[in-house]
């Protein structure tokens, strides 16, 4: 089903939008060891719980290597979700910072993952923009418990 088109600045038809319900999960990405890896040599962020396999299969009460949470935040621009709506006509998207953020449960390496939405709320941002709260959960496939609860707020201008 088409994403239906709602203009960035039409507040009554986006605040018709807001759901307590979540859209499907779009598809899966496979978060790899190399990934984990190339996000902690960008970071500096090394630590074993993320790197050493033989030491985390030993000592983690993982049983092996994890994301880093802040990995698992950056590709949620990344993991497509099945949107209901999509907005037309603005000049530009500006990330305007998180509302909420959770690390819930750990991403082994090696794990698929991936993400659903909402709309939680809407309002007029200034002369010309329009916020949206937007909360993302990524999951690890087949599990309950989301691995992530990030409730974004961003800016259409």
């Amino acid at each position: 089903m088409a994403a239906r088109e709602v203009r960035f600045d039409d507040l009554e038809t986006l605040s018709s939008l807001v759901t307590e319900d979540w859209t499907d999960f779009g598809p899966p990405l496979t978060v790899t060891q190399e990934m984990i890896d190339q996000f902690a040599e960008v970071t500096g962020d090394q630590q074993w719980i993320h790197q050493d396999t033989e030491r985390t299969r030993r000592d983690s009460p993982f049983g092996g290597p994890i994301a880093h949470g802040f990995l698992i935040v950056s590709l949620v621009g990344t993991l497509k979700t099945e949107d209901t709506f999509e907005l037309t006509d603005y000049e530009t998207i500006v990330n305007y910072g998180a509302d909420k953020l959770r690390f819930i449960s750990p991403v082994p390496a090696g794990a698929q993952i991936h993400a659903r939405r909402r709309l939680a709320h809407v309002r007029k941002k200034g002369p010309a923009g329009t916020q949206l709260t937007v909360e993302t959960e990524i999951h690890v496939v087949g599990a309950d418990k989301p691995a992530m609860l990030y409730r974004s707020l961003v800016l259409y201008l």
